[in-house]
């Protein structure tokens, strides 16, 4: 249900011209929460301000990647097998921030930088897919395009906003460490029931 493409975003579409896909497309972040809730997972994981920006800027890079190209190009996959994975990189964030990598594998983590380019490919091509389900009309396809990716930007900066504020403020609170374990145990069983959830949308529809 996040995310979901609606009757009253295919009407604004029509009617608003690139301004409506900028719209769109930062209503599409907001409310997308699979992606949110990795994000935060990744701002769990860093420790100043300056790496949040890279690591987000990293993810960016990916996700507009994917977003752009494979919607230029018309290249789809069924959006529900394209959710189960960015609900297992949801698990995986939790699980990684609670050490699962060395207490159970022991082993230690992939390196997070290449983790969340990777992640931030599979996640654009999910916001591709959403993307592709409109009526996009004729013209401008292109722009209509980056106009919708500005958006997810923008969207995901103001989303953004809220979940950096608290988590950089609580770290300061002796509370912190019991908050860190609970948030990331929940990243951990949402990711496992969005991925049942879209797995079973998928069987569902074949």
């Amino acid at each position: 249900m996040a995310h979901g493409v609606s009757s009253e975003d295919q009407e604004t579409l029509y009617n608003g011209g690139l301004w409506s896909y900028i719209y769109v497309g930062a209503k599409h972040m907001v409310t997308g929460y699979d992606h949110l809730l990795f994000l935060a997972g990744v701002i769990f994981y860093l420790s100043n301000f300056k790496d949040i920006v890279k690591f987000i800027t990293v993810f960016t890079i990916g996700h507009s990647i994917t977003l752009i190209s494979a919607t230029y190009f018309g290249i789809k996959a069924n959006e529900h097998l394209i959710d189960a994975v960015i609900a297992l990189s949801v698990l995986y964030k939790g699980f990684e921030n609670l050490d699962g990598f060395e207490k159970i594998f022991k082993v230690k983590s992939p390196k997070l930088l290449n983790m969340v380019f990777l992640f931030g490919l599979i996640h654009g091509f999910g916001l591709s897919t959403r993307l592709q389900s409109f009526d996009m009309g004729e013209g401008q396809f292109f722009l209509k395009i980056i106009s919708f990716n500005v958006g997810v930007e923008l969207g995901q900066i103001l989303a953004l906003i809220p979940i950096v504020f608290v988590i950089t403020r609580w770290k300061k609170l002796k509370s912190y460490d019991a908050f860190y374990k609970a948030a990331n145990w929940y990243l951990v069983i949402a990711g496992v029931g969005l991925f049942i959830y879209q797995m079973y949308g998928y069987f569902q529809g074949h």
